[in-house]
């Protein structure tokens, strides 16, 4: 992966929240893509359960200080940036008093999902690419963890489809049986379509469940990951009708050479030794 720049944008990174299968390979495999001589950038949301003080996170004046338009509001972008001890990794975070200050991640304490959580995953995928721009930090892959994050690639191949930074940048999601039940906002769709998305590019989001979610991401991505063991039987049957490249599940003691293998030769289309 020498030279190669990849960005991770995840609804979870360890350290900052507990190990799960979304968190800990969005730690692993940047570790990774370092250690290969390759360049990262990680990105995630600014959860408020994320301890500032102990995980050192500051705010990047620089890059805060821009408004995210979601649903014909302006939410203010905040930008903050911790490094992962001992790795020479940095990460952004990507924050909004209204969105992201309460302390659960996606649902209150009698497990109902925030009424907001679909503003919040666009703000998300707004706000990682405007920041990216802001950094002029062109990727070669993008690769995407977790349903926070699964409007990017819609959002980046429509709504920034011109933005020369990303011409050349491909776009990789895992999915993961890290799923939630029931429905985001009803008005998900129309929310998105004020962006001037046109209607038949956000099908699936007429009903936001879990499932749905993950298929929009899917759609706008070359190639997909299998990330957990065990996926439902929708989202498999989904992905095997797929005309993509597809790397099959592989634990996290063995996903090295088969995540290099899978960016340079099915993402980039290079020639490996």
């Amino acid at each position: 992966m020498k030279d190669k720049r990849v960005l991770f944008v995840s609804a979870e990174v360890v350290p900052y929240l507990p190990e799960n299968d979304i968190s800990t390979m969005s730690f692993e495999a940047p570790k990774m893509i370092n250690s290969t001589g390759g360049q990262t950038r990680i990105f995630m949301p600014r959860f408020g359960n994320i301890n500032e003080r102990r995980h050192q996170l500051h705010e990047v004046i620089r890059l805060s200080g821009l408004n995210m338009v979601v649903n014909d509001l302006d939410m203010p972008l905040i930008i903050k940036v911790a490094s992962i001890p001992k790795e020479r990794m940095q990460v952004y975070f990507i924050d909004n008093e209204d969105y992201f200050k309460r302390k659960a991640m996606y649902s209150d304490e009698d497990g109902q999902l925030f009424e907001d959580n679909d503003e919040r995953s666009i703000f998300f995928a707004k706000g990682v690419i405007e920041t990216v721009k802001k950094l002029n930090w062109a990727p070669d892959i993008i690769h995407v963890n977790g349903w926070m994050a699964s409007l990017l690639p819609l959002y980046l191949r429509n709504y920034y489809g011109n933005e020369p930074l990303f011409k050349d940048s491909k776009i990789i999601t895992s999915v993961y049986k890290n799923d939630f039940k029931g429905l985001l906002d009803e008005d998900m769709k129309k929310k998105v379509m004020f962006d001037g998305i046109d209607d038949d590019k956000v099908e699936y989001l007429s009903e936001p469940n879990y499932n749905n979610l993950i298929k929009t991401a899917i759609t706008y991505s070359d190639g997909v990951i299998i990330g957990s063991e065990n996926l439902s039987d929708e989202l498999e049957q989904f992905i095997e009708k797929l005309d993509k490249p597809t790397l099959k599940y592989h634990a996290i003691e063995e996903f090295t050479k088969a995540y290099q293998d899978f960016y340079l030769k099915d993402i980039l289309n290079e020639e490996i030794d």
